[in-house]
């Protein structure tokens, strides 16, 4: 998803005000724009985890995001609040060469919400009914040169739905197996439900800990997902707690790349429902210099609700 919103939604929001009505979608998918563009467009089936051959008469130009089923698949239609797994061809429409390639790699996930459908309804309307195994084109209108730059042409996006998935809901609390960690670590109770540190005695750490306090059942975090969380963090030294999503009252959503490096490593890899405690040297979190009142080696407990 976010990869796909990167290279989307630049150009995509600029036009948001050309979008169509807000009437709920049809059960099938729509198309729109100049879907006359797309006539002369011939894919070639290069099998799986291979990018189709592509062929289409250049240049293609578009003035509005077009957008169309080209090759229907024979699987169930996606569903609005779904998950679609999508691999996508992004290709330059003035001369065919290859802008972006993820076939050869992991799904991308884009999930078909309110806040898909309020940043681009083009793209959520198309999605949602067409049938797994199905391929899309999408062209996004090119960009006249800004100040000092260069135009942009329009692009061409081939994209094929590997499958769909229901969202996994947000959990409220950490689920799965109680685990009893190492001796020399930071203590950690519970009272009402929020864990509480304890750093008496404990060493200053020479390499990243990330021990699970309890084992989710969930699935594995990967590096590129957005988590929800509540967690409580405190200094080493002298114990003081910083900062608390639980003293906020509601949980944290951040993507796992936009934080410190401790969080980064430490939770990729770990499962939804996990709750991790973290014992952080300071190179991997804020340098000599901290972040307001973290400083130094930091210790965080950090309950993994979900991950997207």
């Amino acid at each position: 998803m976010r990869r796909l919103l990167a290279i989307l939604l630049p150009a995509l929001l600029l036009l948001t005000a050309c979008g169509g009505s807000t009437a709920e979608p049809e059960p099938t998918s729509k198309s729109a724009g100049e879907t006359a563009k797309f006539d002369s467009l011939k894919l070639t089936d290069n099998g799986d985890k291979k990018a189709p051959g592509v062929e289409f008469t250049k240049p293609l130009e578009v003035a509005e995001p077009t957008v169309k089923v080209v090759t229907e698949g024979d699987g169930d239609p996606v569903k609005a609040n779904q998950i679609a797994n999508i691999s996508i061809l992004a290709l330059n429409g003035t001369d065919g060469s290859t802008l972006e390639d993820t076939f050869a790699s992991e799904p991308e996930p884009l999930e078909l919400n309110e806040e898909l459908k309020t940043g681009s309804e083009v793209i959520y309307n198309a999605f949602v009914g067409a049938k797994v195994g199905s391929t899309l084109a999408l062209a996004v209108p090119g960009q006249a040169a800004a100040a000092g730059g260069e135009a942009q042409p329009t692009q061409l996006l081939v994209i094929k739905v590997l499958s769909a998935s229901d969202v996994t809901p947000v959990l409220e609390k950490p689920e799965g197996e109680t685990v009893t960690p190492p001796a020399g670590l930071p203590t950690v109770t519970e009272k009402d439900g929020v864990p509480e540190i304890s750093v008496e005695g404990v060493a200053a750490p020479t390499a990243l800990v990330s021990q699970d306090l309890i084992k989710g059942n969930g699935a594995a975090v990967k590096e590129s997902d957005t988590l929800t969380v509540n967690y409580v963090g405190v200094n080493l030294v002298g114990g003081t707690k910083f900062d608390s999503s639980f003293d906020r009252g509601e949980p944290a959503s951040f993507p796992l790349t936009g934080v410190i490096k401790g969080w980064t490593q430490g939770l990729a890899g770990k499962t939804v429902g996990s709750r991790v405690l973290l014992v952080i040297p300071k190179d991997l979190a804020y340098g000599d210099a901290g972040q307001g009142e973290a400083k130094g080696d930091l210790v965080f407990v950090v309950d993994i609700l979900g991950a997207k």
